[in-house]
C-alpha cells in the first residue's frame, strides 16, 4: 500500500518548513480564513435559525394555528361548526373570537390598536398568551364593579401612561346616531393586567377583552368574527386547514398560521440562503490561499518530488499527497471554525449581550438556534470547496518531469 508513505509525506511538508518561513505563515493564513468561513458561516446560519425559531414562537404564542371565517363576515351559528370540526384528526381545542379596530384613550395620550374578544375560558385553549401575563390574569376580562376589564401590550400600556387598575375609554371609529347626529361611540374599561409577548408590534397595538363585552361594542348581537383552532402539530396546519373545508359547506374558509405570515417566513428563508451563498465566498477565497501554498510548495519540493518518482512513485501517488496535504489544512480549518462557531454562538446565546432596536427587527436580542444540520452541511462545503483547490496543484505536482529538477545535479 502506498498510502503510509503517502500520509507520511504530506504531514511532513505540512509541518517542516525550517529554510522558508514564508510558506510556514501562508499556511498559518489558510488554515485561519478557513475557520473564519467556517465560524462566520456557523453563526450567521444559526443567527437565522434563532430569528426563524424566535418569530415563529411569539407569533404562535398570540395568535392560533388555524383561523375559521365567514365570507359573510359574521359568524353565527358558530357551535354548530366548533362541533363539526371537534371531530377531524388533529384538532385538540376550539374557541370563538370577536375582532376589530378601535381606538383607546386614556388622559390627554389614545393610540389606534387591534381588540380581540375572547372567551375567558375557551380562549386560554387555543393560544398561550393570557397563560403568561406579566400581570393580571386571564379571569380579569370579566366585569368589575361595572367596568369590564381589559388586557393591553405592556408598550401600549407605557404608550398611553396608565397601570393596572386604570381606567381607559374604549372608542368605536364607527359612529353611532344620537340626538345631535353622528356621534363616536365610547366604553370605558378598567385595565386588569398587561402582557408582553416579545413583538413590538403585538405589545404596542393588542388588547384583549370578553368576548360578550366585544359584541355588545361592535353590536355583533349574537355572532362572532371567526373561530381560532389549536391543533398538535404546528407543521401540519395546511393539512388539518384542508380537512376542515372539506368539512364545512357554506361561506367558511380557513387561514392557518403558516399561510397568514407567508410572507415574513419566506424572506427569512430566502435571506438564509442568500447569507449561506454569500459567506461561502469567505471559504472560497481561503481556498485561493490553499492553491497557492501548495504551488509554492511544488515549486519549492521539485526536487524531491524528482526523486521520489526516480525511486518508482507514481503519478497518482504524487498527486494523492498534495491533496493530502490540502486537505489537512481544510480540516484543520474547518475543525477550528466549528469549534469557534459554536463557542460564538453559546455565548451569544447564554448571555443575550447584543441588544436589538424591538420595533424594528420584533425582538429586543440576537437569538440564536444551532441545528445539526448547520453544523454539518457547512464542514462539508468547506471540505469539498477545499479538495477542489487542492486538484490543480497536485496535478502539478504529479506532471512534473523529473529530468529537470535533477538536470544540474
Amino acid at each position: 500500500m502506498n498510502l503510509p508513505y503517502q500520509v507520511f509525506i504530506a504531514l511532513r511538508y505540512f509541518r517542516s518548513k525550517k529554510k522558508h518561513g514564508g510558506i510556514s505563515i501562508n499556511t498559518v493564513i489558510s488554515i485561519a480564513g478557513v475557520a473564519l468561513g467556517v465560524m462566520t458561516l456557523i453563526t450567521v446560519l444559526s443567527v437565522m435559525s434563532g430569528f426563524h425559531e424566535d418569530l415563529q414562537t411569539k407569533i404562535l404564542g398570540v395568535n392560533s394555528h388555524i383561523v375559521i371565517l365567514s365570507y359573510e363576515g359574521r359568524m353565527r351559528n358558530y357551535d354548530a361548526v366548533r362541533e363539526k370540526i371537534s371531530a377531524i384528526d388533529g384538532v385538540t381545542n376550539s374557541a370563538p373570537f370577536v375582532y376589530g379596530q378601535v381606538m383607546l384613550r386614556a388622559g390627554g395620550r389614545a393610540q389606534g390598536i387591534v381588540v380581540r374578544g375572547v372567551d375567558p375560558v375557551t380562549g386560554t385553549k387555543t393560544t398561550d398568551i393570557l397563560h403568561n401575563l406579566k400581570a393580571g390574569s386571564g379571569d380579569g376580562l370579566r366585569e368589575e364593579a361595572g367596568v369590564p376589564g381589559i388586557i393591553i401590550g405592556r408598550e401600549l400600556m407605557r404608550g398611553l401612561g396608565v397601570f393596572v387598575g386604570d381606567e381607559i375609554d374604549m372608542i368605536s371609529p364607527v359612529s353611532e346616531v344620537g340626538p345631535l347626529g353622528m356621534i363616536p361611540k365610547m366604553k370605558k374599561f378598567r385595565v386588569t393586567g398587561y402582557f408582553e409577548a416579545g413583538m413590538y408590534e403585538y405589545d404596542s397595538s393588542l388588547a384583549f377583552i370578553s368576548i360578550g363585552e366585544a359584541r355588545k361594542f361592535f353590536n355583533y348581537g349574537e355572532a362572532v368574527t371567526g373561530i381560532e383552532i389549536k391543533i398538535n402539530d404546528i407543521y401540519g396546519a395546511h393539512q388539518v386547514s384542508l380537512r376542515i373545508q372539506d368539512v364545512l359547506a357554506g361561506p367558511y374558509y380557513t387561514k392557518d398560521w403558516m399561510e397568514m405570515n407567508r410572507n415574513l417566513f419566506s424572506a427569512l428563508e430566502l435571506e438564509k440562503i442568500v447569507m449561506f451563498i454569500i459567506l461561502t465566498l469567505i471559504i472560497l477565497v481561503a481556498s485561493f490561499n490553499i492553491v497557492s501554498n501548495l504551488i509554492m510548495i511544488v515549486i519549492e519540493k521539485a526536487r524531491e518530488i524528482a526523486i521520489m518518482k526516480t525511486m518508482g512513485a507514481t503519478n497518482r501517488g504524487i498527486m494523492s499527497i498534495f491533496i493530502m496535504h490540502g486537505l489537512i489544512i481544510g480540516l484543520t480549518g474547518t475543525a477550528l471554525g466549528v469549534t469557534g462557531g459554536y463557542v460564538l454562538c453559546q455565548v451569544l446565546k447564554t448571555y443575550k449581550f447584543i441588544n436589538l432596536p424591538a420595533d424594528v427587527y420584533y425582538l429586543s436580542y440576537l437569538p440564536v438556534k444551532m441545528s445539526l444540520f448547520d453544523f454539518t452541511v457547512v464542514p462539508l462545503a468547506a471540505v469539498m470547496i477545499t479538495f477542489l483547490a487542492t486538484v490543480y496543484p497536485s496535478w502539478q505536482a504529479a506532471r512534473l518531469d523529473p529530468v529537470e529538477p535533477l538536470r544540474y545535479e
